[in-house]
């Protein structure tokens, strides 16, 4: 087997082991999705990234969380373009680098100091008329798609008691990152 050139960076800080760590593999156009997916879990890190070339921008960028491939997700992509610069597999032009990813094209600005990104729109879809037992419940999927659902109020929300076996399995069959459920704002528990 190839070897290829492993880096783990961590994001949202200058200092070592402050961040949120990424696995970020450069190159590795040859590995299929399935030893992309095997590779991550074996990080055993939230996320791992694979730099690969593009014809659209700088760099093309595949994201993977331990059980799927994500088109988005924030540290992996600023730890992936330090790791791109470091490397010198791309660099900057005029300040700027551009990834290609599975939620489009990402600008990045670079300085010496940061590295900052504006992320992909939001996109929002209603699933009330997939999931009729959940009253306002919508899908966000912003790279991880998370299952997001308003609770009639605070104190309701904090006298929940959720099953997280059946969330997992929830989140499996709707293949989603996550639930997360939220209050009407204003609203306050004593709880």
């Amino acid at each position: 087997m190839k070897t290829l050139p492993f880096k783990q960076v961590d994001a949202f800080t200058a200092r070592p082991f402050m961040g949120n760590p990424v696995a970020v593999i450069l190159g590795g156009e040859e590995l299929d999705a399935a030893t992309m997916q095997r590779i991550t879990r074996w990080t055993n890190l939230s996320e791992a990234t694979f730099v690969l070339p593009s014809k659209a921008a700088d760099y093309r960028l595949r994201i993977f969380s331990p059980t799927m491939e994500l088109p988005f997700a924030g540290h992996p992509t600023l730890g992936s373009a330090h790791a791109v610069i470091e490397s010198g597999f791309a660099a900057p032009k005029n300040g700027i680098l551009r990834q290609e990813c599975g939620a489009g094209i990402v600008e990045l600005s670079i300085s010496e100091e940061e590295i900052l990104m504006k992320a992909p729109e939001v996109k929002v879809a209603d699933v009330r008329g997939k999931l009729p037992f959940a009253r306002k419940l919508l899908r966000l999927s912003v790279g991880p798609t998370w299952i997001t659902g308003e609770v009639e109020s605070a104190a309701a929300l904090a006298a929940l008691k959720p099953d997280m076996a059946a969330l997992a399995q929830f989140s499996i069959d709707y293949e989603a990152t996550g639930v997360t459920l939220f209050a009407p704002s204003g609203d306050s528990s004593s709880a």
